[in-house]
């Protein structure tokens, strides 16, 4: 087992306890939400700290008071 660190630009995002170290390049789903893998560092046999770059979440469009006013 391999304490992994996944961090978004330099904030930590998810610690896990995984079997398999992602490798560089590679596609990951982490909390629902898609990202690429940028680099992986050793830091000690069993603890590694892995660079990600996630996805922008689109935030849906407000519709405005005028929509929802009744056309008379």
């Amino acid at each position: 087992m391999f304490a992994v660190h996944f961090f978004e630009k330099n904030n930590l995002f998810i610690s896990q306890l995984l079997n398999q170290i992602p490798t560089e390049g590679a596609e990951i789903k982490l909390k629902g939400r898609k990202g690429k893998v940028l680099s992986v560092t050793e830091i000690e046999p069993n603890k590694f700290n892995v660079q990600i770059e996630l996805e922008t979440l689109k935030k849906p469009s407000l519709v405005s008071s005028v929509d929802k006013k009744k056309k008379r």
